[in-house]
This record gives structure tokens, sequence and C-alpha cells, in this order.
């Protein structure tokens, strides 16, 4: 017999069995996430793993490893201000895919000060000078792509993109040529920093005291986003610029200002990975971080906070690579497979919740 519910569409069907109320929205989210992590399982297994692997992975390489957590903050040092590094440009109404190579550019300027400062300034001074010329350079790295697409029209998305090679190309050239470390082991490695130069621990841990400095410098980044003219200015003149325009802001200002403070960010992040985490610059030092936190800024819709929240999310996920690959026998780009398939079903679920509303 046919009746008014069997001639509904699917999607009505099962919104009548959702639970009604302010938690009902975020039911499409966690079905996304399990879709995600049940088809990242199921790869899993086609690759040669197990269930036994993968839950000793998780039980002991991930959970009962007492230094995962302290992993995570570290990793998560260059990537959660690469990824604000996204976010502010973003409010303009500008796409910032250059946080790979600003983080490259930050870690340049820091190692060229600290090799060039050696032991002539110590401690407190030599990170302020290093830390400021990272942000610096990648401020500068920015501002060229704002620059090109004010004046010239360039597409900043294109632009930031082949900036990251320009900056790859050009560590190689130092670490192969003018910085390689002659003591080293025959790889791509400058000469490591001097040991007052790098920033000390957070006391009783791991973790470097550089973690200090991105808490601050994102809650003061929310702050001027939130709770200032200029935040909201910039937010005015992304969302509608020929609004913006005829209300006497000046667009082009603004978005030469937030590139240049998002590539500010990033640069900063690179510097502050190198005197607080690695200690020499080496190719791989920052690898990829700069495509993960463009995707912790896409998932979050560019707010600053959640953005943090879930770059340090992607940094536990990446950290987890290593047990995924002794432990399970997974490939090393295991854990990037993960997260593309979160951001792509994080992607959908808004479509997803619109059309069974």
């Amino acid at each position: 017999m046919i009746t008014l519910e069997n001639r509904l569409p699917a999607a009505h069907r099962f919104k009548s069995i959702l639970p009604a109320g302010k938690f009902a929205g975020a039911i499409p989210p966690l079905v996304a996430l399990a879709a995600a992590l049940a088809i990242f399982v199921v790869l899993a297994l086609v690759q040669g793993a197990t269930i036994d692997g993968l839950i000793n992975a998780l039980t002991k390489g991930v959970f009962g490893n007492p230094n995962y957590f302290q992993q995570v903050l570290t990793k998560a040092i260059p990537l959660v201000l690469a990824a604000v590094a996204v976010t502010i440009p973003a409010r303009a109404g500008l796409v910032n895919v250059g946080g790979e190579g600003q983080l490259i550019m930050g870690g340049i300027v820091a190692t060229g000060v600290g090799l060039a400062l050696g032991s002539s300034l110590t401690g407190p001074l030599v990170w302020v000078v290093s830390a400021a010329g990272g942000a610096l350079a990648g401020a500068l790295w920015g501002g060229i792509c704002a620059a090109l697409r004010v004046w010239f029209n360039a597409p900043e998305g294109v632009t930031t993109l082949l900036m990251n090679f320009i900056a790859l190309d050009i560590m190689l050239f130092l670490l192969y040529q003018p910085w390689k470390d002659p003591n080293g082991s025959g790889q791509p490695q400058s000469r490591p920093l001097e040991d007052s130069a790098i920033l000390p621990m957070i006391p009783g841990t791991r973790i470097s005291t550089a973690l200090l400095v991105v808490i601050a410098v994102v809650c003061v980044a929310w702050w001027l986003m939130n709770k200032t003219s200029w935040g909201f200015k910039l937010t005015v003149a992304g969302g509608n610029p020929e609004v913006a325009t005829r209300s006497g802001l000046s667009t082009v200002r603004l978005s030469l200002q937030s590139m240049l403070l998002g590539g500010a960010l990033a640069g900063l992040g690179g510097a502050l990975n190198l005197l607080g985490v690695e200690g020499q610059l080496r190719p791989d030092v920052t690898a990829t971080f700069g495509f993960v936190a463009f995707l912790a800024a896409f998932v979050c819709r560019n707010k600053i906070l959640p953005t943090a929240l879930v770059a340090t999310v992607f940094a536990a996920i990446l950290v987890a690579s290593n047990p995924l690959q002794l432990r399970a026998g997974l490939d090393g780009s295991a854990t990037y497979v993960l997260l593309g398939l979160l951001c792509l079903g994080l992607a959908v679920a808004p479509f997803t919740a619109r059309r069974s509303s």
C-alpha cells in the first residue's frame, strides 16, 4: 500500500528519525567522520593491515605512548600558525595557499640570522631577532602575492602556490651550497645553531616554549579579527568589496594588510619551528605543513579558534604516522589519506544537512 510516508524523498524520511533540537546539526559531521574512518579502515585492510594491528597501533603506539601528547604539541607549533595565516587573508576574500613557502622563508631567515650572529648575541636577544626576521620574511613572501593581486589582478590562489616552489628552491640552494654542514653525514642540512639560539623547554616537559608564543599569537589574532574595527572592516571588504568601497574603505590597503599579516604568522611559525624544535634547517623541516594547515582553515570556515584546534588534531594524526607504519604495516602516506577523507567528509556534511532540512 502506497502511503504519504512512502512517497516522501529518502532525505525527509531519514530526517524524521533524527533527534530535533540544537544537537541535530552535529549529526551530519559526526556521520561524515564515521564514514571517513570506516573507509580508511577498509583501505588499510586492502593494503594488508589487520584489525589487531590497527588496534595495536592505536592503543600502544598512540595512547600508550607517554610522549605522544608532547610530540603532538611540538608538531602543532608551525601547523597552527600556518593555519591561522590562511584565515586572516580569507576574511578579506583572499586565498592563501602559500603557507608552505612562507614557513620555509621564515625558517631560512631565522637560520641565516642565527648563523650570522653565532655567539655574539645570546638568549632573548637572538630569539627575538631571529623570530622577527622570520616573520618579516613570511610577510614579504605573502605581500608579493598580494601586490600582484591588487595591481596586476593575478589570482593569489595561483601565485601563492607557485611561490612555494620558489621558496623550496631557495632553501635547497642554501642547503647544498653556502650553508651546508661540513660535519654532517652528507645530507643537505645547515650548520646547527648555537645552543644559546635555541628556545628553552617548558619546565618539566619536552615541549618548547615556542608553544607559549603560539598560544599568545592565536589569542591576539582572535581578538584582532573579532573585537577590533580593523577586523570588522576586513570582513566587510571580503564579504562585499563594492559595499566596502562605497563606505569609504580601502579594499586595496586591507587586502595588502591581511596578506602581510598572514604571511608574517606563517613566517613566525617557520622561525619558531627552527628555534624551538629543529635547531638546523633541513629540506623536510616543514614538508606538507602548509597544505595541511590550509585544510584545517578550510574545514573550520576560516574561524581562528576552531582552526587552531583542528590544526592541533591534524598534528595528532600526523604524529600517528609512525605507529601506523611500525605496528600496522601501513605506508607512510596513510595519515594523509585519512586527513583527505576527513576533510572531504566535513566538506560534504553541510550540504548534506542542508538538503535534509
